[in-house]
C-alpha cells in the first residue's frame, strides 16, 4: 500500500489541513517496459503551490480536486524496466505527493548524493537556485557596486539571491520577518544590512537609511506594502524583478496598493515578472555555476527539514507563517 495526498477542496484564504486528504492506493505490482518504480525521499513545499490550488487562470494548470498534489521531489529508483535508469539511482523531478509511484522517466534528472546532499537538488542546486540565479542575471543584470534589495530574504530563493549579489560585488539589503532571521542574513549569508519588517513602523524610511544611494535592483518575493515602500527608493533605470507575492496569495479580495506607473516612468525603471522555465535553455550553465560556488564555499544554504510524509500539508501551511528559514523540505 502507498500513501497519497490529494487536494480535497480548494482553499478559501489561508489553506488548512481540512483542504487535504490522505488516501491509500496500490503500487503497480509489475512494471511495463520503460517504467520505473520510485520511492520518495524528499518533497519540496513552495508558496507557488497555493496558486495551483485555486482555479484561477495562471501559468500552469490548477490542481484538480480529488487528485494528487505534485511538486519537486527527490526519489530513489527501487525497480526499473527503463534503460536510462537503474535500481539505486536517485532522481529529481515534478512528481506527485506519494510515498511510491510509477514513472515513465520523462522529466526526471539523475542526481548524485556525492556532489551535494539530496535535499539540495530541491533547493540551492535545484529550482530554488535556478530561480534566484536566472531572475537576478536575466532581468536584474547586476553590475558591481550597485545596490540590491531582496524581500522574503530569509526564504529559499531570497537567501540565495542575496548571496549571489554579494559574489557579484553588490551591496545587499534583505527584508525578513524576525530578528532571528535578519541576524542570520547578515551573520551567515553575508548581507550588508537586514530589516525586520514586523518591528519597523516606517519601511520607506528604514530602507532609505540603509540604502542612502538608492536601489538599483529589487528582487520581489512578497509584494504588498513592503514592495510599495521599496518603490519610493528606486534609482533611475532600476530593475524590479517580480518572482512572487506571498503576502497576497491567500487574499480573498483584490489587494490594493500603490499605482506603480508613476514610479516606473519617473525613474525609467523596468518591472518584469518571470517564471524560471522561461530560461530553461540556460539551466545547465546555471546549475554548473551554482554547484561550483557551493563546492567553493561561496554559496551557503539553509533548510528547514520537516520529518514524515504525513506532515507535508502542515509544512506547506507553515510557509505562510514564515516558519521556514531557507528552503522548506519534507524528509520521508
Amino acid at each position: 500500500m502507498n500513501k497519497t495526498i490529494i487536494l480535497k477542496k480548494r482553499p478559501v484564504g489561508r489553506p488548512t489541513l481540512e483542504d487535504f486528504e490522505f488516501q491509500e492506493t496500490s503500487v503497480a505490482p509489475t512494471l511495463s517496459d520503460g517504467e520505473l518504480l520510485l520511492e520518495t525521499k524528499y518533497i519540496s513545499v513552495d508558496p507557488y503551490l497555493r496558486g495551483r490550488m485555486s482555479d484561477a487562470k495562471s501559468y500552469v494548470p490548477p490542481f484538480e480536486v480529488g487528485q494528487p498534489i505534485s511538486s519537486g521531489v527527490v526519489a530513489e529508483v527501487i525497480a526499473s524496466k527503463n534503460t536510462d535508469f537503474k535500481e539505486g539511482d536517485f532522481v529529481s523531478g515534478l512528481l506527485e505527493w506519494k510515498t511510491q509511484q510509477v514513472s515513465d522517466g520523462k522529466g526526471l534528472q539523475k542526481v548524485s548524493k556525492d556532489k551535494a546532499p539530496l535535499s539540495a537538488y530541491l533547493g540551492v542546486v535545484g529550482m530554488t537556485g535556478l530561480t534566484a540565479f536566472l531572475g537576478l542575471h536575466e532581468i536584474g543584470k547586476p553590475k558591481a557596486g550597485e545596490t540590491l534589495v531582496v524581500s522574503g530574504a530569509a526564504g529559499a530563493v531570497g537567501s540565495v539571491v542575496g548571496q549571489i549579489g554579494k559574489i557579484l560585488g553588490l551591496t545587499v539589503i534583505g527584508i525578513a520577518g524576525s530578528d532571528e532571521k535578519t541576524e542570520m542574513l547578515t551573520s551567515e549569508f553575508g548581507f550588508d544590512h537586514a530589516i525586520n519588517y514586523k518591528t519597523t513602523d516606517d519601511m520607506k524610511a528604514a530602507i532609505e537609511k540603509v540604502a542612502p544611494n538608492g536601489i538599483d535592483i529589487y528582487f520581489d518575493n512578497v509584494g504588498g506594502p513592503i514592495s510599495d515602500a521599496v518603490l519610493f527608493n528606486i534609482n533611475r533605470f532600476a530593475r524590479i524583478i517580480i518572482c512572487g507575492a506571498i503576502s497576497v496569495y491567500n487574499n480573498t479580495e483584490t489587494p490594493k496598493g500603490l499605482a506603480v506607473q508613476p514610479f516606473l516612468v519617473k525613474n525609467s525603471a523596468l518591472m518584469q515578472g518571470f517564471i524560471v522555465s522561461n530560461y530553461a535553455d540556460k539551466f545547465p550553465q546555471a546549475i554548473g555555476q551554482l554547484a561550483q560556488w557551493l563546492q567553493e564555499g561561496k554559496l551557503k544554504y539553509k533548510e528547514t527539514v520537516v520529518e514524515g510524509f504525513d506532515n507535508t500539508p502542515q509544512a506547506f501551511i507553515d510557509l505562510f507563517d514564515g516558519k521556514n528559514k531557507g528552503k522548506m523540505v519534507v524528509k520521508i
